[in-house]
C-alpha cells in the first residue's frame, strides 16, 4: 500500500500504516493503552519487543524499515530528497516478528535543541530492545561512534540506579550492561570492502568496532551486545536479508530481555514522558520507576537442565507458568518425567496420569489385592483405568506409546516437581500392608491375648500359676498393663515382669536342664538345687518345651527380618521424605524421639512427626496419594482438614 504525496502527517493512519507516537515537542500523541493497541492493530495479550532505528538524515532509515519488515510497502513515509521527512517518533507493528518498530528523525534533522534531543533519545532507548544504526557510507565515520558512545553514557548516567534496584528486586545475576538494548550497526557501501574483510571472519568486525569505540574514548557499555551487518550494493536494490536475519535472531534471544504485552510499552513511555519533560540536570537520579519488570526475562532456571525461563519477570502473577525454549534434559533425581493419556492428548486435552497402587473406585484392601495380582494401575480422570502393569501376565504391552505418551518437563525450584511423585509405589504398598496389619491388630488384639493366655495355661507345668490369676508382678508388685507380657519363673512358677525375671540357670529338679532357663531374682540367689527328675515331671514339661522351641524359632526369624526391613523401608522412601536417620526430633513439637517412639512421615511435606502431631488423614494427589493418608496438623489446616 503506497502513501499519497499529499499525505498529512497529522491525519489518522490507515490500516497497515505508521502513526505518530511522539511529536517534535516530545508530546505523547497516544492518550491511552486502548488507543495505542488500536493504532498498532495488535493483540493486547500477544507479547512484543521493540526496535528503533537511528542514523543521519538521508541515509534511508524509513526505507530500510519498509523493505526489511513490511515487504516494501510504504508504511513509514519516505522522500526522494535529502531533507528529513520524519519528525518526532513514528511507530508501526510487524506481526510476523511481534515487533513494534520505531522510526526516529535524522540526526541532522530540524531539531537543534540538544536538551530536547537528549530527552527524546533517552525515551526511545529506554523502551527499545534492539537499536539499529543505519549508515550508508564508504567508511564508518566518527560521528556514528560519538553518537552511540554519548547515547550509552547518557543511558547509564540516568538509568543505572534504577537498573541496580531492578536487578536486586528481580534476582538477576547479570551485569548492568547486559540489561541494556542490543546494538546492530547496518553498514552499506558501494565500492569499499565491508568491515572485517567482508564480514567473512566471525567476530572480527565486532572486534574492530570495539577497538574504534575505545580509541575515541566512547565505550558503548550500555548496550548488551554489538553486531555488525554489512552489505555491498554495486547495483540497486539493496539486499536487506542479512539485516532481517540478524533482527530475527535478536528478537528470539530471551537471555536477559523478554517479550511483554504491548500495554507495558505504553506504560513505560507514559512514565518516561512525565519524568523527562523539562531540562535534565546533570545530577538527576532515578526517583520513580518506569522499567516494568516484564521488560526483563525471568531469572528462574530449570533444576534439571539449567535452561532459563523465557517469560518475563513476574509472569506467575498473570497465571502464566514457567517455560523454556527447548525440551528438558532429564535428571532422574528430580522426577520430572510425566505420562499423558494418549487418547485425551489426541482429542486435544492434556491429562497427566500417575502410577498408583489403588484405583480411585477400589477400597484399600481390594486395591491392595489387585495390586498384588495385576500390578500398578494408570487411571485417567476422563477415560478411567487405561493400564494394569500385569493385566495379562503374558505379552504385556508397554504403556509408553500405547496408552500414554511420555514427556520430560522442566522443573522449577519454587514448585513441587513438575510431575506428581511417581515413585511412591513401594511406600504405598508398605502403607497398605501396615494398614491391614493395624486393622487386624485393632480388631483382634483382645481375643488374641485371651487365646494366647489360654493356650499358655494349657501347656504350662502344673506348678505354674495360671495367667488369669496373675494381676501383678510377684517381685515388685507392679500391676500388669493389658499388653505387657508375663514371665514365669521356672523354679517357683510365679509370674513376674521382665525386670524381675531376667536371670537364668539350670533347674534340674523341675526338669529344666542342663541348659539355663529363666528364673526370678530370689530363686537365682538361693542357688542351684540338685535332685533327680521324676518321669511324670519330665512328661509334664514336654508341651511347654515344644512351645518354647517354636517361640524361639519365630523370635529368631523376626530378628533376622528386622535388619533387611530397614533397607526395604529406606528404599521405599519417596524422594521428598526426610530420612529416618536425620529425624531426631518431632518437626512440630520438637519432642526428642526415643527408641520406643515411632517416627511418622507427613505424606504432604515429608517431614518426621510424632503420633499426636500427625494424626490427620486426607488425600494428597499432588504427591501421588489418592486415598486418605497421614499428614501433619499444619498440612491438614492448609487443606481445610481441621
Amino acid at each position: 500500500m503506497s502513501q499519497l504525496t499529499s499525505w498529512d502527517p497529522l491525519s489518522e493512519p490507515e490500516e497497515g500504516r505508521s502513526f505518530l507516537l511522539l511529536d517534535e515537542e516530545e508530546t505523547l500523541q497516544v492518550q491511552s493503552v486502548t488507543d495505542f493497541l488500536v493504532k498498532l492493530d495488535c493483540n493486547p495479550q500477544h507479547p512484543v519487543k521493540v526496535l528503533c532505528i537511528f542514523g543521519n538524515t538521508g541515509d534511508g532509515k524509513s526505507h530500510t524499515l519498509n523493505e526489511t519488515f513490511f515487504g516494501g510497502l510504504e508504511v513509514f513515509r519516505t522522500s526522494p530528497t535529502q531533507d528529513s521527512c520524519t519528525v518526532g517518533v513514528w511507530a508501526a507493528y510487524d506481526p510476523s516478528l511481534s515487533l513494534i518498530v520505531l522510526d526516529t528523525e535524522g540526526l541532522l534533522g530540524a531539531t537543534d535543541k540538544q536538551n530536547q534531543r537528549l530527552r527524546l533519545l533517552l525515551k526511545v532507548l529506554a523502551v527499545s530492545d534492539l537499536v539499529v544504526y543505519r549508515t550508508r557510507a564508504e567508511r564508518l565515520h566518527n560521528d556514528m561512534f560519538q553518537f552511540l558512545g554519548q547515547a550509552s553514557s547518557a543511558y547509564l548516567r540516568f538509568f543505572t540506579p534504577e537498573l541496580k534496584a531492578l536487578s536486586s528486586r528481580c534476582g538477576l545475576e547479570v551485569t548492568l550492561s547486559s540489561l541494556g538494548p542490543a546494538l546492530l550497526i547496518f553498514h552499506e557501501t558501494s565500492r569499499t570492502d565491508l568491515l572485517g574483510q567482508g564480514g567473512k571472519v566471525p567476530g572480527k568486525a565486532e572486534n574492530e568496532l570495539h577497538k574504534r569505540f575505545h580509541e575515541l574514548g566512547n565505550p558503548p557499555e550500555a548496550f548488551s551486545s554489538i553486531r555488525y551487518v554489512g552489505v555491498k550494493t554495486v547495483t540497486p536494490p539493496t539486499d536487506f536479508s542479512g539485516l532481517l536475519e540478524a533482527v530475527r535472531k535478536q528478537v528470539m534471544d530471551t537471555s536477559t530481555r523478554s517479550s511483554r504485552p504491548p500495554g507495558h510499552v505504553f506504560s513505560a513511555l507514559q512514565s518516561l514522558s512525565e519524568r523527562f519533560s523539562g531540562d535534565i540536570p546533570e545530577d538527576q537520579i532515578s526517583v520513580t520507576s518506569f522499567f516494568p519488570d516484564e521488560y526483563f526475562t525471568c531469572s528462574m532456571r530449570c533444576l534439571s537442565c539449567r535452561a532459563r525461563c523465557k517469560n518475563g519477570m513476574n509472569h506467575l502473577k498473570d497465571g502464566i507458568p514457567h517455560e523454556a525454549e527447548g525440551l528438558c534434559q532429564y535428571a532422574h533425581q528430580y522426577c520430572n518425567k510425566v505420562y499423558i493419556c494418549k487418547r485425551c492428548y489426541e482429542g486435544g486435552r492434556e491429562v497427566i496420569v500417575v502410577p498408583q497402587t489403588v484405583a480411585s473406585k477400589d477400597n484399600r484392601l481390594v486395591g491392595l489385592a489387585k495390586y498384588a495380582w495385576a500390578g500398578y494401575v494408570l487411571e485417567c480422570r476422563v477415560c478411567g483405568i487405561i493400564f494394569r502393569s500385569r493385566q495379562y501376565w503374558y505379552g504385556n504391552r508397554d504403556p509408553d506409546g500405547s496408552v500414554v505418551r511420555q514427556e520430560v518437563r522442566h522443573v522449577w525450584s519454587e514448585q513441587e516437581s513438575s510431575s506428581t511423585d511417581q515413585h511412591n509405589a513401594a511406600q504405598r504398598v508398605l502403607d497398605e500392608v501396615n494398614a491391614v496389619i493395624q486393622t487386624v491388630n485393632d480388631y483382634s488384639a483382645g481375643p488374641t491375648r485371651a487365646v494366647a493366655s489360654w493356650l499358655t495355661d494349657q501347656v504350662a507345668p502344673p506348678y505354674w500359676r495360671p495367667n488369669a490369676q496373675i494381676m501383678e508382678c510377684h517381685g515388685c508388685r507392679k500391676p500388669f498393663v493389658a499388653a505387657e507380657r508375663k514371665h514365669h519363673c521356672r523354679a517357683c512358677g510365679e509370674g513376674f515382669c521382665h525386670s524381675c525375671c531376667s536371670r537364668t540357670m539350670p533347674v534340674p529338679e523341675r526338669g529344666w536342664g542342663p541348659s539355663p532357663v529363666r528364673v526370678c531374682e530370689k530363686c537365682h540367689s538361693n542357688g542351684k538345687k540338685k535332685g533327680a527328675v521324676a518321669d511324670d515331671v519330665g512328661r509334664s514339661l514336654l508341651p511347654r518345651m515344644v512351645t518354647e522351641v517354636a517361640q524361639s524359632s519365630v523370635d529368631k526369624v523376626s530378628s533376622i527380618l528386622e535388619y533387611p526391613l530397614g533397607f526395604v523401608k529406606d528404599a521405599a522412601r519417596p524422594s521428598y521424605w526426610v530420612s529416618d536417620s536425620e529425624i531426631t526430633n518431632c518437626h512440630s513439637c520438637k519432642k526428642l524421639f526415643t527408641p520406643n517412639m515411632s517416627r511418622h512421615h507427613c505424606r504432604a511435606c515429608g517431614q518426621g512427626f510424632c503420633e499426636p502431631c500427625s494424626n490427620c488423614r486426607r488425600p494428597v494427589p499432588s504427591r501421588g496419594w489418592h486415598h486418605p493418608v497421614r499428614v501433619c496438623a499444619s498440612c491438614g489446616k492448609k487443606n481445610g482438614d481441621l
